[in-house]
Order: C-alpha cells, then sequence, then structure tokens
C-alpha cells in the first residue's frame, strides 16, 4: 500500500494520499508557527511585566567608587605595576645567575676536595723524604767514618 494508493473520504470527498500529506504538512507548519507566536508573546508579556528599579542609588555609588579611584591614585598604578614588573625580571635574572653560581661552587667543592687529597699525599710523600734524609745523612756519616778508619790504617801516625 503506497501513499498513490491511499484514499480518504471525508463528507463525499474523496482524497488521495498526496493531497493528504500536502494538507498535514501545511497544518503542522500553522500548528508549530502559532506556538512560536504564542511563546513569543508570553516571553515579551513577561518581560513588560518586570519593574525596572531606580539607578539613582547605583549612580551615586559609582561615582563614590569613581572618587576613591582618583582619591587614590589608581591612573599612576600601571606604571607602579610596570616598574614593579621590571624589578621581579631583575629578580629573576638575579636568581639565575645565583644558581649559576651554585653550580660553579658545586664544582670547585669537587676540585679543593681533590686538591686536599693530592696535598695529604705530598705531606706523607715529605715525611717520608724527612726519614729518607735522615737516613743518608746517618749513612754519610758511616762512610765518612769508613773513610777516616781507612786513612788511620793506611797512615796509622797522622
Amino acid at each position: 500500500m503506497s501513499l498513490e494508493d491511499t484514499e480518504l473520504k471525508i463528507g463525499g470527498t474523496s482524497f488521495k494520499g498526496v493531497w493528504i500529506a500536502i494538507v498535514l504538512g501545511i497544518g503542522s507548519t500553522i500548528g508549530g508557527g502559532v506556538w512560536t507566536a504564542s511563546s513569543l508573546y508570553s516571553r515579551l508579556e513577561s518581560v513588560e511585566a518586570r519593574v525596572i528599579p531606580d539607578v539613582a542609588p547605583i549612580e551615586e555609588k559609582i561615582s563614590l567608587i569613581e572618587t576613591q579611584l582618583r582619591d587614590n591614585n589608581v591612573a599612576q598604578l600601571q606604571g607602579k605595576l610596570a616598574e614593579l614588573g621590571t624589578n621581579l625580571v631583575t629578580i629573576k635574572d638575579n636568581y639565575d645567575k645565583m644558581l649559576e653560581f651554585k653550580e660553579d661552587i658545586g664544582e670547585l667543592k669537587q676540585k679543593v676536595t681533590k686538591m686536599e687529597t693530592v696535598v695529604q699525599k705530598a705531606e706523607l710523600v715529605t715525611e717520608e723524604v724527612k726519614e729518607f734524609e735522615d737516613d743518608i745523612k746517618v749513612v754519610k756519616k758511616e762512610i765518612q767514618d769508613l773513610w777516616d778508619g781507612m786513612d788511620y790504617l793506611s797512615n796509622p801516625l797522622k
């Protein structure tokens, strides 16, 4: 059963399916328009029903706020904020430099620790050299005594 074959008889008049579809489309469009117009009208009535408050107290408050802003010199606030921003940038740059110094100090601490180790080793070697020097003096003394003994043996009358 198709739309072309459908037929509706009302009061002795028969309507074909295509005409029924057209009439239903036009009827729903008109119904939607009436509903939209009704909704718009009710919204307009609710807006008209609202009471607009007296704005005189609000104007007084606004003028009071403007006076306070002028008295507190808010116009110069922009300059002060710019100066503060510049100071913050300077502080950040100095902080970055301090972080670099901190890294350099860490490297220097490592180098100083290595140097301390080298100095301790040098002190140990120096002590060993002093002991060796004392031993050399003793050996020289003994050699000199041996030479003196040999000289005495070679010529005991001297």
